[in-house]
């Protein structure tokens, strides 16, 4: 169907998004309001991380949290995360984010409002499509202010 996550890094491709998505997401919210326009923006964005988590399945050849973590050095290229592994075994995998360039470069674009929205939000789902027995918890983001972003996952039995 489309390009696999492996053909451009994943920190250009928000980038590329934001600089396209944004001044049209902006433009609804004028005429339809924040609210509705988020309404009909949030799914579209959800149903693509979904599929972007199967396509990853995929790529790294299953939907373990072993798999999974195969595939996390595509949302870390090109050092756009700095990460501190808490936890790592095939239960449970724990991390904080320290440093997130994606956070930056919505900022320096002007969108930081938005970026919660393109590319945070996007984590659950993403790991829905890629394993739905996979419990995925996060209570802050550096997008939103915090000092760091907490990623928690857990196998369900």
């Amino acid at each position: 169907m489309g390009a696999d996550l492996t053909q451009i890094g994943i920190l250009a491709r928000r980038e590329i998004e934001a600089r396209i998505l944004a001044p049209v997401v902006k433009e609804f919210i004028k005429e339809l309001g924040r609210e509705r326009t988020l309404q009909i923006v949030e799914p579209i964005i959800l149903s693509l991380a979904r599929e972007a988590g199967s396509q990853l399945a995929r790529i790294v050849g299953g939907d373990s949290l072993e798999h999974f973590m195969k595939g996390f050095p595509m949302w870390t290229r090109e050092d756009a995360l700095q990460v501190q592994i808490l936890e790592q075994t095939p239960k449970r995998v724990s991390f904080n984010v320290t440093r997130c360039r994606y956070a930056e470069m919505y900022r320096e674009l002007g969108t930081v409002d938005l970026g919660f929205l393109l590319s945070c939000n996007r984590d659950g789902a993403l790991i829905d499509g890629f394993n739905s027995k996979i419990k995925f918890t996060r209570t802050q983001t550096i997008m939103q202010g915090a000092p760091f972003c907490d990623f928690r996952y857990e196998m369900k039995d």
